[in-house]
């Protein structure tokens, strides 16, 4: 029997499972990818926009000679702490179910290999991310092989034709990145302006490119079709259409909650977000917590990131101590 099961082996169930283990527990993390697996599916070269000190996590230090880190860097950072930690990770082991089972719970798990194992908890915390599951466009022509909603780095598109879907920091960071080989881009946002959130640092570098026209910016635009070689737009009244060869379709993504739905957690009927206690994270079922981004409500994923999410386990922790200790709190 394990004391306690973090299923999700990203920031913020890393940071849950270190302290569980400082308070004398040895809890098993469950992850389905690789650890920290939304960092390695991000761009190659992104750069941050926290800096280092808001993604430490078990009281590390995130050494880096950069004000906001990179990418690469983080991977190592968080590597090195479940190393440090020796924390017991399964990688490549997706739950597929918790069960209730008394006060206890049943940890449903395959492999890679499609084996199927079961492992029994006093405790279970859901740090599951969000990186698996795009937002769809829900349009012709987003099953096709040139749509991705995902963007590594610039080098397959050198030269290319691409249109890039959305305004915020993934679109303007491929737009400037695919700018440096000589791709054309289009980037076909929604909004009526340039997004708020965009970073500071690089907000005026990209307007710059807008202005001298090395990047087309189009606002109050939506794909609303996409073919082999062209997509279709509305723009504010237009309807255009324009030659095409690849489409990022940079929406952003969704948590997934099927493993809260199936075992009967309570959500808020206006956001979607899992109802909890604010002060534990627990849900309505009793020894069932969550942490991080699935903690989020449906219309904003960001809204929980790193810099927040890693301070989910430590109320966890100290509420499931004080009920291991206490079985009636």
């Amino acid at each position: 029997m394990e004391n306690v099961i973090v299923i999700g082996a990203g920031p913020c169930g890393l940071s849950a499972a270190v302290a569980l283990q400082r308070e004398g527990l040895s809890p098993l993390l469950i992850e389905k990818n690789c650890i920290v697996n939304a960092i390695y599916q991000y761009p190659t070269y992104l750069q941050f926009f926290s800096t280092p000190e808001l993604l430490e996590i078990g009281g590390y230090s995130f050494t880096t000679p950069h004000e906001k880190p990179y990418r690469q860097e983080a991977l190592v950072y968080y590597r090195e702490v479940a190393r440090r930690e020796g924390l017991r990770i399964h990688s490549y082991e997706e739950a597929t179910l918790i069960e209730r089972y008394g006060t206890d719970f049943k940890v449903h798990t395959k492999n890679q290999f499609g084996q199927l194992a079961t492992y029994d908890a006093h405790k279970v915390i859901v740090a599951t991310g969000y990186f698996d599951h795009p937002n769809m466009l829900g349009i012709p022509g987003e099953d096709l092989p040139k749509t991705t909603h995902y963007y590594k780095e610039a080098h397959p598109y050198a030269g290319a034709k691409v249109a890039i879907i959305g305004g915020n920091n993934s679109a303007v960071d491929a737009a400037m990145d695919l700018l440096r080989v000589g791709a054309e881009v289009t980037v076909i946002y929604r909004g009526k302006d340039f997004s708020a959130n965009i970073k500071p640092w690089v907000r005026p570098i990209f307007e710059s490119m807008v202005n001298k026209g090395r990047i087309h910016m189009w606002f109050d635009a939506q794909v609303q079709r996409i073919d082999e070689l062209s997509i279709h737009v509305r723009k504010g009244t237009e309807h255009v259409t324009l030659a095409n060869d690849f489409v990022l379709a940079l929406t952003g993504f969704r948590p997934d909650r099927q493993l809260l739905t199936d075992i009967g957690v309570h959500f808020h009927a206006e956001t979607n977000a899992p109802v909890v206690q604010p002060d534990t994270m627990e849900t309505n079922i009793s020894g069932l917590y969550v942490a991080g981004v699935v903690a989020s409500s449906k219309y904003d994923a960001n809204e929980i990131f790193i810099e927040s999410g890693r301070l989910h386990g430590i109320s966890i922790t100290k509420h499931i101590i004080a009920s291991l200790n206490h079985p009636s709190t």
